[in-house]
Protein backbone atom coordinates (compact mmCIF):
# COMPACT_ATOMS: atom_id res chain seq x y z
CA UNK A 1 0.00 0.00 0.00
CA UNK A 2 1.47 3.38 -0.83
CA UNK A 3 1.12 6.09 1.90
CA UNK A 4 -1.22 9.14 0.67
CA UNK A 5 1.27 12.04 0.57
CA UNK A 6 -0.27 15.81 0.76
CA UNK A 7 1.65 17.56 -2.39
CA UNK A 8 1.33 20.82 -2.64
CA UNK A 9 2.20 23.68 -4.92
CA UNK A 10 5.94 23.96 -5.20
CA UNK A 11 7.33 26.75 -3.59
CA UNK A 12 9.06 29.41 -5.09
CA UNK A 13 12.98 28.49 -5.38
CA UNK A 14 14.74 31.06 -3.66
CA UNK A 15 18.75 31.15 -2.73
CA UNK A 16 18.27 30.06 0.75
CA UNK A 17 15.55 27.44 0.00
CA UNK A 18 18.42 25.75 -2.74
CA UNK A 19 20.92 25.88 0.01
CA UNK A 20 18.78 23.94 2.03
CA UNK A 21 18.12 21.39 -0.54
CA UNK A 22 21.05 21.24 -1.80
CA UNK A 23 22.53 20.96 2.28
CA UNK A 24 20.22 18.19 3.55
CA UNK A 25 20.64 15.89 0.15
CA UNK A 26 24.71 16.53 0.78
CA UNK A 27 23.73 14.64 4.65
CA UNK A 28 24.16 10.65 4.41
CA UNK A 29 21.72 10.26 7.28
CA UNK A 30 19.41 12.43 9.59
CA UNK A 31 20.55 15.92 10.48
CA UNK A 32 18.09 18.54 12.97
CA UNK A 33 17.62 21.83 11.64
CA UNK A 34 19.75 23.52 14.02
CA UNK A 35 22.94 21.19 12.76
CA UNK A 36 22.26 22.13 9.10
CA UNK A 37 21.49 25.86 10.07
CA UNK A 38 24.70 25.63 11.48
CA UNK A 39 26.51 24.22 8.35
CA UNK A 40 24.94 26.68 5.77
CA UNK A 41 26.00 29.15 7.87
CA UNK A 42 29.70 27.54 7.85
CA UNK A 43 29.85 27.16 4.48
CA UNK A 44 28.88 30.98 4.06
CA UNK A 45 25.31 30.61 3.29
CA UNK A 46 23.12 32.92 4.89
CA UNK A 47 20.02 31.26 5.23
CA UNK A 48 17.92 32.19 8.54
CA UNK A 49 16.86 29.28 11.20
CA UNK A 50 12.90 30.14 10.59
CA UNK A 51 14.10 29.51 6.98
CA UNK A 52 15.56 26.31 7.39
CA UNK A 53 12.43 24.87 9.60
CA UNK A 54 9.91 26.29 6.64
CA UNK A 55 12.24 24.70 4.21
CA UNK A 56 12.32 21.43 5.23
CA UNK A 57 8.83 21.31 6.52
CA UNK A 58 8.16 21.83 2.90
CA UNK A 59 10.01 19.64 1.65
CA UNK A 60 8.52 17.14 4.11
CA UNK A 61 5.14 17.89 3.04
CA UNK A 62 6.07 17.24 -0.38
CA UNK A 63 7.59 14.22 0.17
CA UNK A 64 11.34 15.69 -0.77
CA UNK A 65 12.47 15.31 2.62
CA UNK A 66 11.53 12.46 5.69
CA UNK A 67 11.34 14.07 8.98
CA UNK A 68 11.66 11.42 12.36
CA UNK A 69 11.79 12.22 15.98
CA UNK A 70 14.86 10.86 18.81
CA UNK A 71 13.63 9.24 22.13
CA UNK A 72 14.61 12.84 23.47
CA UNK A 73 11.90 13.72 21.40
CA UNK A 74 14.27 16.09 19.01
CA UNK A 75 13.31 16.22 15.28
CA UNK A 76 15.43 14.85 12.60
CA UNK A 77 15.41 15.49 8.54
CA UNK A 78 16.99 13.47 5.55
CA UNK A 79 16.49 14.26 2.02
CA UNK A 80 14.38 11.15 0.46
CA UNK A 81 16.00 9.01 -2.15
CA UNK A 82 12.97 8.28 -3.72
CA UNK A 83 10.30 10.82 -3.44
CA UNK A 84 7.55 9.06 -4.82
CA UNK A 85 7.30 5.71 -3.28
CA UNK A 86 6.80 4.85 0.63
CA UNK A 87 9.48 3.57 1.96
CA UNK A 88 11.62 2.51 5.32
CA UNK A 89 15.03 2.89 6.96
CA UNK A 90 18.04 1.41 8.91
CA UNK A 91 18.77 4.47 11.16
CA UNK A 92 21.89 4.20 13.21
CA UNK A 93 21.69 6.03 16.80
CA UNK A 94 24.82 7.24 17.27
CA UNK A 95 25.97 8.86 14.19
CA UNK A 96 22.03 9.27 12.37
CA UNK A 97 23.44 7.31 9.03
CA UNK A 98 20.19 5.99 7.47
CA UNK A 99 19.61 2.90 5.05
CA UNK A 100 16.55 2.66 2.51
CA UNK A 101 15.12 -0.69 3.40
CA UNK A 102 12.60 -2.75 1.45
CA UNK A 103 11.48 -5.14 4.00
CA UNK A 104 8.53 -7.56 3.08
CA UNK A 105 5.86 -6.03 5.30
CA UNK A 106 3.31 -4.58 2.96
CA UNK A 107 1.44 -7.65 2.00
CA UNK A 108 1.80 -8.69 6.06
CA UNK A 109 0.10 -5.48 6.87
CA UNK A 110 -2.39 -5.89 4.10
CA UNK A 111 -3.54 -9.49 5.73
CA UNK A 112 -2.89 -8.57 9.34
CA UNK A 113 -5.25 -5.20 8.98
CA UNK A 114 -8.02 -7.38 7.18
CA UNK A 115 -8.02 -10.26 9.30
CA UNK A 116 -8.68 -7.59 11.89
CA UNK A 117 -10.99 -5.45 9.92
CA UNK A 118 -8.80 -2.36 9.60
CA UNK A 119 -8.15 -0.55 6.56
CA UNK A 120 -4.70 0.84 6.67
CA UNK A 121 -4.15 4.69 6.06
CA UNK A 122 -0.60 4.92 6.68
CA UNK A 123 2.52 2.83 8.39
CA UNK A 124 5.94 3.72 9.82
CA UNK A 125 8.92 1.70 9.79
CA UNK A 126 11.93 2.88 11.09
CA UNK A 127 14.76 0.03 12.53
CA UNK A 128 17.30 2.19 14.79
CA UNK A 129 20.40 0.27 15.63
CA UNK A 130 24.10 0.86 15.42
CA UNK A 131 25.90 1.09 12.06
CA UNK A 132 29.00 -1.19 11.39
CA UNK A 133 31.12 1.81 12.24
CA UNK A 134 29.71 2.78 15.07
CA UNK A 135 29.58 -0.94 16.37
CA UNK A 136 33.42 -1.27 15.52
CA UNK A 137 34.39 1.92 17.46
CA UNK A 138 32.41 0.30 20.48
CA UNK A 139 34.57 -2.70 20.30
Amino acid sequence: MKAAMTKSPPQRNTRQRTAVRTGLEQEPGFISAQDLHAQLRGRGDAVGLATVYRVLADMVRTGEADAIYTEEGMQLFRACEDVDGHHHHLICVDCGTAVEIDPPVEGWLEQVSSTHGFTPIRHVLDVFGRCADCQAKQD
